[in-house]
């Protein structure tokens, strides 16, 4: 069966690290893991999007997957309102999307992950016309500090983080309920006591380039234009505090002063094993 594949992406490549990756062999490879989520056309209606089946009413996913035509990604390292570079793409792959049904591709080998980075720009005109933005500039991680943490937790309030992320970093603030991705999806903002990931990576480089870039596609903005670097690394030393039963150096040190240790022995469930008495 052929397959459709428009003529001008025919030579279509991606550049990420050693590889050079090619969109014959992404196509191959796309069709075979990718379309059942995606889409015959990589417009995120695949047929485990599609209501079918014994889901009549409702789709097998609970979140669609991306709309690879639309080209509105949510983990870059380019300023938001851009493209990805093809190593964004590529990492995704690596490291999939927590807490989606977007799973890691680490099985794959690079050289295939390349290919099939080069096929996903084949999708959408916006490679054609457009090129990827250039990375934001990541500064030193400044040293962490009780200040650092306190500052952070101050301007998570300032700047409202608690409205859609809850006054506990839960997800279950005020305005959870009532947010919609740009598919007019519901979406649930992250939830930072669970886990020790974020949506887009795992390190406090990550965390500080979702701060920065935003996350497109959803109602998480960049504040680029709002926060300082320094600003963005202390909400990123505060945050870690929230993930309540992840042992990270913020944690450790914040629970070595009296407030912190009160807040995060509030903050961690207790009574049962499995937690089942949270109300």
């Amino acid at each position: 069966m052929a397959l459709p594949y428009p003529s001008w992406t025919q030579q279509g490549e991606s550049h990420v690290g050693k590889y050079t990756g090619h969109a014959g062999p992404g196509k191959q490879l796309y069709y075979r893991y990718c379309w059942g989520c995606h889409g015959f056309r990589g417009d995120g209606n695949g047929e485990n999007w599609i209501p079918s089946g014994s889901y009549p009413y409702q789709p097998y996913l609970n979140i669609q997957p991306r709309n690879f035509v639309t080209a509105t990604f949510k983990c870059r390292s380019t300023p938001t309102g851009t493209l990805p570079t093809d190593e964004d793409l590529y990492n995704t792959l690596v490291r999939g999307i927590n807490n989606s049904n977007m799973p890691s591709w680490i099985t794959l080998t690079g050289q295939n992950r390349a290919d099939l980075v080069a096929f996903i720009k084949t999708l959408s005109e916006r490679w054609k016309n457009d090129k990827a933005g250039t990375p934001i500039n990541v500064p030193a991680e400044p040293a962490l500090t009780l200040d650092s943490i306190k500052h952070g937790k101050e301007l998570f309030t300032k700047l409202e983080c608690w409205k859609c992320h809850g006054p506990e970093g839960r997800g279950d603030g005020p305005s959870a309920s009532t947010l919609t991705d740009s598919n007019d999806q519901p979406i649930r903002p992250y939830n930072f006591s669970g886990g020790s990931r974020f949506k887009c990576g795992t390190s406090n480089s990550d965390l500080y380039k979702i701060f920065m870039t935003g996350v497109d596609g959803t109602p998480m903005p960049s504040f680029a234009d709002v926060v300082k670097p320094e600003e963005a690394w202390d909400l990123v030393h505060y945050l870690r505090t929230l993930q309540v039963y992840h042992k990270t150096p913020e944690l450790t040190l914040w629970m070595g002063s009296k407030e912190g240790a009160a807040i995060v022995s509030q903050l961690r469930v207790s009574g049962t094993a499995t937690g089942s008495g949270i109300k």
